[in-house]
C-alpha cells in the first residue's frame, strides 16, 4: 500500500526554522508530483507548496514565498520543506501529498483534490 510518512515538525519561536521530510513507499516516486498542505483548527486547508516529478518546477503559496523552499531527492524517495523566518500564522498540521504529474498547467496546482495520497501529518507550532 502507498504510505507517506512525515517527520521534522516541532515547536519553535517566531523567526526560527524547521525542515520537514516526507518519505514515500508503495508508489513510483519519480512518477508523482509531490506537495505540502497545512491546516490549522477552524481554518480551511491551504496548499503550501508543490514540486514536479523531476524537481524542475515548483510552486508556493503567496503566504510562504521567499521563506519556504521545497525540494526532493528521488534516489531516496524523499521530499523536503525548508521553512525559514517562521511566523505564528504558520502554526498548523502539515501534510505530505502525492499525485499526478503536472501537464500543461495554467495555474498553480495547490488544490487538495488533485492529490490522491496523503500522509498522517506533522505538527508545526510557532510561538511569539
Amino acid at each position: 500500500q502507498v504510505q507517506l510518512v512525515e517527520s521534522g515538525g516541532g515547536s519553535v519561536q517566531s523567526g526560527g526554522s524547521l525542515r520537514l521530510s516526507c518519505t514515500a513507499s508503495g508508489l513510483t516516486f519519480d512518477n508523482n508530483a509531490m506537495g505540502w498542505f497545512r491546516q490549522a483548527p477552524g481554518k480551511e486547508r491551504e496548499g503550501v507548496s508543490c514540486i514536479s516529478r523531476s524537481g524542475g518546477t515548483t510552486y508556493y503559496a503567496d503566504s510562504v514565498k521567499g521563506r519556504f523552499t521545497i525540494s526532493r531527492d528521488n534516489a531516496k524517495n524523499t521530499m523536503y520543506l525548508h521553512m525559514n523566518s517562521l511566523k505564528p500564522e504558520d502554526t498548523a498540521m502539515y501534510y505530505c501529498v502525492a499525485g499526478p504529474p503536472f501537464l500543461g498547467l495554467r495555474h498553480a496546482p495547490l488544490e487538495g483534490g488533485r492529490y490522491n495520497y496523503w500522509g498522517q501529518g506533522t505538527q508545526v507550532t510557532v510561538s511569539s
